[in-house]
């Protein structure tokens, strides 16, 4: 078993950590993503603890500053806690606990990369290395430059003037800190790669567009514009998943945000999502989150 986590000089992490934190406390009204007044920009807030569950996060950065997570991908285990943040370069299902409670609540900051600014910063950078693909999901300790691009972000949330007339640098200044950060080279190479890593990601994006419709290995393989064979190989590789396993998994994972967000029938979840037999999904439903799709409904 792995587990990956990239250091910093522990009292420089803990340091941006602990100044951060009262300041994003005072935005927490609530549980959950809160949207901030950059559009890019969510607040992360948990009040309780919660157990090892199957999620997803979309390809950016989550920054912890109070309380912790444990997320399990494959054979890895990877710890990004207070002072941390997450690399997520492309979206992938994973299981993941959260320490949290009412008095110490967990609290972050959940950054959407956008892939303009990706390609404009990254050309910025002297040229790839040659070194295996990285792994496309990653923590890494808050380091001086990461932490100053970070602060100077926070001060846009509480101030509608600096956040019309500064909020978007501020947020290039946090992924260009990114990009020259331990796992940077997971973003440049989504950008700057011709190999097999970016189609990969171009593969995650078509089936994250389509994952309703019926598809398979060849058709995913045409968006990669990879054999069907490699496309199989470096995905599995990639996600620790086969192609089919993530996608029965993103279906299953959209399936239960309509069954949370919308209390839509079990039926119209599964036809939502992609599934022909309600039977087949109910099924595979409890398999993967341990209760039927009717008593989470309830």
């Amino acid at each position: 078993m792995t587990i990956l986590e990239h250091s910093a000089p522990p009292s420089v992490a803990a340091d941006y950590a602990a100044r951060l934190a009262p300041r994003l406390a005072s935005l927490a009204d609530r549980g959950g993503f809160k949207p901030s007044m950059l559009e890019d920009v969510e607040l992360l807030v948990s009040r309780c603890a919660q157990r090892r569950t199957p999620l997803i996060y979309n390809a950016g950065l989550v920054v912890i500053v109070q309380g912790g997570k444990i997320g399990f991908l494959g054979d890895r285990v990877i710890h990004y806690g207070a002072g941390h943040y997450l690399v997520q370069a492309m979206p992938l299902p994973f299981e993941c606990e959260t320490h949290a409670s009412t008095q110490a609540p967990l609290l972050g900051l959940a950054i959407r990369l956008d892939r303009a600014s990706l390609v404009e910063l990254a050309a910025q950078l002297p040229g790839r290395r040659e070194d295996p693909a990285p792994e496309p999901m990653a923590a890494v300790a808050i380091d001086a430059e990461f932490g100053e691009a970070l602060s100077r972000l926070v001060d846009c949330l509480f101030d509608p003037v600096l956040c019309r007339a500064l909020g978007a640098a501020r947020l290039r200044e946090v992924i260009f800190a990114a990009l020259r950060g331990a796992q940077g080279e997971a973003l440049r190479r989504l950008v700057l790669d011709g190999g097999h890593y970016p189609r990969i990601a171009e593969a995650l994006r078509f089936l994250h567009e389509h994952y309703a419709e019926s598809l398979n290995v060849d058709r995913l393989a045409r968006a990669a514009n990879m054999s069907a064979s490699h496309f199989h190989h470096h995905f599995k590789v990639t996600t620790q998943l086969a192609p089919l396993q993530y996608l029965k998994r993103l279906r299953l994972l959209k399936a239960r945000a309509l069954l949370a967000e919308h209390a839509c029938q079990v039926a119209q979840a599964a036809s939502a999502v992609g599934y022909r037999s309600s039977s087949q999904f109910s099924r595979e439903y409890k398999q993967y989150f341990g209760v039927s799709p009717t008593r989470e409904r309830r």
